[in-house]
């Protein structure tokens, strides 16, 4: 290992020696005097060289071409003067470790396909290395939650035998002589097998697959899903208890380590929401949306204009960013949520909305076989066909549960006021991209 220094590291430490490793932002060479912006994954600094004559030295950084990627030894100096962060390297030794194509193929004017096309170029930029220490510090905050509280971890099957809950958007492929398998949509029936198994509280933060043809700015057809499931609740509210504590823990934490640097690169401060969450049932919602003056087309559900219409509604009335959607029916639910029971036209479930966008669906499911089984017939599915994979688990005493499924880049992407989920996830994939 070298004695490498983070730049980051540098306004703390005293005025001496060091050496740092990082690539060539930029380079102003000068007849006198070479300046070369240094940055790492850390941060940036300023380093200094006086041209010598005759100067193998000034020789090679004025071979240096963006992106090249070099070792630099030198004096470490703190300058008031310096405006990158009142410190500059003064340098002794410049090695160059790899020496990068002049020809960079993206810009910050560059259109989000192409930058996307070089992926790992992109990635350079400081506000996209802040991205993915949010999103390690958001799971660690939410893993710490739930260790706390007595879940387990598990990493559930991606392939799956059957469709994880219908025969929309599935991703299909042959496997051996077992015939056709498919990428999992979900681990629902996974986290409910988990209930009956006796686990009793389970998280998964794992891939998901959905073969959606969509080209908005919140879809993928490979995402990573937080997923998340609990035994022994009355309804449905014990789990959006459960995740506005998550939710809230989880900005907390991110705004105490990167609050400053979110400022600083995206200009967006983070709201710690309290808790509880506003909770407005979905008839409710409704009526509030259309004295606003927009009509929902399609029924049972909300519209994206209908979310961030209520999104609206609960930021003027209640001051809150979050709003739970409650009691959906069982028209735009799965066979498996359970309902009410003094109106059997409606689910113990709830959409979660952030800021106008909907990022997470949870719900009370159906624990009783009989009930399972007439509901699927319902939805127009088989029950013979769900029998192995799914309506097996409860005939053996299956617990009362509940949980929901949500979508981290949707929630990176709100929380830091991006406008597509392409820049928020470290390789995108969608309709039209598999590469890199």
């Amino acid at each position: 290992m070298s004695n490498r220094s983070l730049i980051k590291s540098l306004a703390a430490s005293q005025d001496g020696p060091v050496q740092l490793s990082g690539w060539v932002e930029t380079l102003r060479d000068q007849k006198r005097i070479q300046f070369v912006v240094l940055r790492d994954e850390s941060g940036s600094v300023q380093v200094t060289y006086k041209r010598q004559e005759e100067d193998a030295q000034a020789d090679i950084i004025s071979s240096l071409t963006h992106g090249s990627f070099v070792t630099v030894t030198g004096g470490l100096v703190h300058d008031e003067r310096v405006k990158l962060g009142g410190i500059e390297i003064q340098l002794e030794k410049l090695e160059i470790v790899t020496l990068a194509n002049p020809e960079t193929p993206i810009a910050e004017d560059t259109s989000i396909d192409k930058r996307l096309d070089w992926r790992f170029l992109d990635l350079r930029r400081p506000e996209m290395n802040l991205v993915f220490r949010i999103q390690t510090t958001l799971e660690r905050a939410w893993r710490e939650y739930w260790y706390a509280n007595d879940f387990v971890e598990l990493h559930t099957p991606k392939l799956m035998g059957s469709p994880s809950e219908s025969n929309a958007e599935l991703f299909e492929m042959d496997y051996f002589e077992l015939g056709k398998a498919y990428l999992a949509q979900s681990p629902q029936f996974y986290k409910q097998m988990a209930m009956v198994s006796g686990l009793g509280r389970i998280f998964e933060i794992g891939p998901a697959f959905r073969a959606d043809p969509s080209f908005t700015s919140r879809h993928a057809t490979e995402f990573t899903s937080i997923d998340m499931e609990v035994s022994h609740i009355d309804s449905h509210e014990d789990i959006m208890a459960i995740q506005e504590q998550l939710l809230s823990r989880g900005l907390q934490a991110v705004k105490d380590a990167h609050g400053e640097d979110i400022k600083a690169l995206f200009d967006v401060d983070i709201v710690v929401p309290t808790v509880p969450f506003p909770r407005i049932p979905i008839t409710e919602a409704y009526k509030i949306i259309a004295e606003r003056g927009h009509v929902i087309e399609r029924g049972g559900d909300l519209d994206p204009e209908g979310e961030r219409q209520i999104a609206a509604h609960v930021a003027e009335t209640f001051g809150h960013e979050f709003v739970f959607v409650t009691d959906y029916p069982t028209s735009v639910r799965p066979f498996y949520h359970m309902r009410h029971a003094d109106n059997p036209g409606l689910t113990n479930s709830y959409d979660l909305i952030w800021r106008g966008t909907e990022i997470t669906t949870g719900a009370q499911r159906e624990h009783r076989i009989d009930i399972l089984i007439e509901q699927a017939k319902e939805k127009g599915l088989h029950p013979e066909g769900l029998k192995e994979t799914y309506l097996d688990f409860f005939e053996y005493g299956a617990p009362t549960h509940g949980g929901f499924g949500m979508g981290l880049a949707r929630v990176l992407m709100l929380m830091l006021h991006q406008a597509n989920i392409r820049e928020v996830t470290y390789l995108f994939r969608g309709p039209t991209r598999l590469i890199p």
